[in-house]
Formats: C-alpha cells, sequence, structure tokens
C-alpha cells in the first residue's frame, strides 16, 4: 500500500507551491508544482530543503504511530546521499 506524505509552502515572491512525496515498492517518489503550472515535477534528484521538510513530517507522523520506523531510516539514508 503506498504511503503518502503532502504539504504546501510558498516561496520568496509568495508563490505556493504543493509538494507530494509517495512510497511505493520501497521508493520514494517526489513531485511538485506551483499553483499556476499546469504539469507536475518529477524529481529524480529531490531538492535538499524538501527531504528535509519531508524528514520532519514523516517524524511527527512516526511519534502518533501514523509512520514506521524504516520511513523514518529510508528518509536518513536518502539525506546520507547529499553529505
Amino acid at each position: 500500500m503506498p504511503s503518502q506524505h503532502i504539504w504546501t509552502e510558498k516561496d520568496d515572491e509568495g508563490r505556493k507551491r504543493e509538494v507530494r512525496v509517495t512510497k511505493f515498492g520501497g521508493r520514494w517518489r517526489f513531485q511538485a508544482k506551483y499553483a499556476d503550472d499546469p504539469t507536475w515535477t518529477y524529481y529524480d534528484q529531490p531538492e535538499l530543503n524538501d527531504v528535509l521538510a519531508l524528514k520532519e513530517i514523516v517524524f511527527r507522523k512516526y511519534q502518533r504511530r501514523r509512520a514506521s520506523a524504516e520511513d523514518v531510516a529510508a528518509i536518513e539514508e536518502l539525506l546520507r546521499d547529499y553529505t
């Protein structure tokens, strides 16, 4: 069963950006789009800020028992690719 995490943020210019991250088959799939864009952008290598935001969201869900420890560990593994 896929696991999905969605959040919105605003950039410096005030444009709204929605980010969706889905985990299916052990792989994380990042996609994002601005409110005025018609199509989604899919990332093979997600932005560092998106991975850090995902880590925070999944950790909070983990504390409420809505995410697994494996998900938290998988995100830590993603972050190791950036260092």
